[in-house]
């Protein structure tokens, strides 16, 4: 469904993406893992078409991102939902109105329609009667689900989830975690996850591959990810800071 071949991308003279290839099957939830700052964001963003990679191709559904200009693009994008780091909330608007956003603009429904919508949507998520609640009254996992439920509001056939455990303590952590598997299950959706939290990659992966140096130096199931004999991934896995060598 989702092919990257070879891509490059830098900012500056900051090299980020150094010949990136990889392939994410229909129905498949596939994790990127690696250290922060190490390109996972930027490679999600090419997904996207929100960066254009120096070099390379990106395709969708045998379409090349890479080369569609702004109106393709935004037919594309109708088809993926995405949950920021952040959650990316609109501040100035109530939860009802930051997940009617994308019904507003991208559909004609009337305003009965739109709230069978968000309600719908925010019960998926187990946020149930918080339509008129602003961001800065939700936790940062409440905020998650608003986010999450914002981005399956047009019915998305592939969610991205940028770094989506971030900043959450082990429980609410896990909560997301969860609800990352029932929306796969209960959408049929297509899920690529970038994250540095393992425990959260070994419990939503179909698939896990990891960056490192701007390219995937490994891949794998879980399993055989946990298995790895490559010390890159090992000490990565494992949380263990490389060992530097003694000064005179």
């Amino acid at each position: 469904m989702i092919s990257i071949k070879n891509i490059y991308k830098s900012f500056n003279e900051l090299q980020v993406l150094s010949g990136v290839s990889l392939e994410i099957g229909r129905g498949e939830t596939v994790v990127v893992i690696g250290e922060s700052g190490c390109g996972k964001t930027v490679l999600l963003k090419h997904i996207i078409g929100l960066l254009k990679p120096d070099q390379g191709e990106v395709f969708f559904d045998g379409e090349n991102i890479a080369r569609m200009n702004e109106k393709e693009l935004n037919q594309v994008r109708r088809r993926f939902g995405m949950l920021f780091q952040g959650a990316a909330l609109f501040d100035s608007m109530n939860v009802y109105e930051n997940v009617a956003f994308a019904l507003r603009q991208h559909t004609k429904f009337d305003e009965e329609k739109i709230g069978e919508i968000v309600k719908a949507k925010l019960a998926l998520v187990g946020m149930v009667g918080v339509e008129d609640k602003m961001p800065m009254e939700l936790s940062g996992g409440m905020k998650k689900r608003v986010g999450l439920a914002r981005a399956i509001a047009l019915e998305p056939e592939v969610i991205l989830y940028d770094e989506p455990t971030t900043g959450l303590d082990p429980v609410r952590g896990d909560t997301i975690n969860e609800l990352i598997l029932k929306m796969h299950h209960t959408l049929k959706v297509t899920t690529v996850a970038v994250t540095h939290d393992m425990k959260s990659a070994y419990k939503i992966a179909n698939r896990i591959a990891m960056l490192h140096g701007g390219k995937i130096i490994a891949e794998g199931t879980p399993e055989e990810i946990k298995n790895t004999k490559d010390e890159i991934v090992t000490r990565f896995i494992e949380g263990r800071a490389e060992v530097m060598p003694m000064g005179l």
